[in-house]
C-alpha cells in the first residue's frame, strides 16, 4: 500500500470515527469535524455567500451540526451530511438578504434539481481528488494533464517527452485504477 493510499484511508477512517463520536454527542468530535471539514465548507459557502458573511454562515452550519448530531447516520458520508447542512444554511442566508438581488441562476445552481446536487458534486469531487492522490505518479500526471489542464494525448506526449503509446497506456491504466478506487469509496458509504 503506497503512502497516498494510506493517507486517504487514514482520512476516511478519521472521518468515520469523528462521525460516530459526533452521533454519540461527544463535543470533541464537533471540534474535529470543524477542523477537518471547515475548509471544504468554507470553499462551498464562498460560491454562494458574500465574502463578509461566510464566517457567520459557517458558524451556523457547525452550530446546526451539533444541534442535530443525533440525526447523523454513521453509515453515511460525514462530508455529504455536513455539506447538506451548509447548503440549507446558504439558502437561508440568501433568502434573508432582501437588500441584495441574487441571480436566479445561482439559486438554481445551489438548489439543483433535488436540492442536493451541488453538495453531492463537491463530495464527489473531493472523492475524485482523494482517489487521484492514490494513483502512481506517472498515471496521475497524464490524467491531470488531460482532464484538468485540457491537454490532448499528443500534447501530453510532447510535453512529457514520452511516446504517444505510453501516454495512452498510462491514461487507460490510471482511469481503470481510478474507477476501482472510486468504487471502493462509494462502497464504503
Amino acid at each position: 500500500m503506497n503512502r497516498f493510499h494510506r493517507e486517504h484511508k487514514d482520512v476516511e477512517s478519521a472521518l468515520a470515527d469523528i462521525g460516530e463520536r459526533l452521533n454519540r454527542g461527544e463535543p470533541e468530535a464537533l471540534e474535529e469535524a470543524y477542523r477537518t471539514l471547515g475548509p471544504l465548507v468554507m470553499s462551498y459557502l464562498s460560491r454562494y455567500v458574500p465574502q463578509p458573511d461566510i464566517e457567520d454562515v459557517m458558524q451556523r452550519v457547525f452550530y446546526e451540526v451539533w444541534r442535530v448530531h443525533e440525526r447523523y447516520d454513521p453509515g453515511q458520508s460525514l462530508r455529504g451530511w455536513v455539506l447538506g447542512i451548509a447548503r440549507k444554511r446558504a439558502i437561508d442566508h440568501l433568502r434573508k438578504r432582501r437588500d441584495v438581488v441574487v441571480p436566479l441562476d445561482s439559486m438554481r445552481e445551489i438548489t439543483g434539481d433535488d436540492g442536493r446536487e451541488v453538495a453531492e458534486r463537491l463530495v464527489w469531487a473531493d472523492e475524485v481528488r482523494g482517489a487521484l492522490d492514490l494513483l502512481p505518479e506517472l498515471q496521475r500526471e497524464v490524467i491531470e494533464l488531460a482532464y484538468f489542464s485540457g491537454y490532448t494525448q499528443v500534447e501530453i506526449s510532447s510535453s512529457l517527452g514520452i511516446p504517444l503509446g505510453t501516454v495512452k497506456t498510462r491514461t487507460a491504466r490510471g482511469l481503470q485504477r481510478l474507477s476501482g478506487l472510486l468504487e471502493n469509496t462509494r462502497g464504503q458509504r
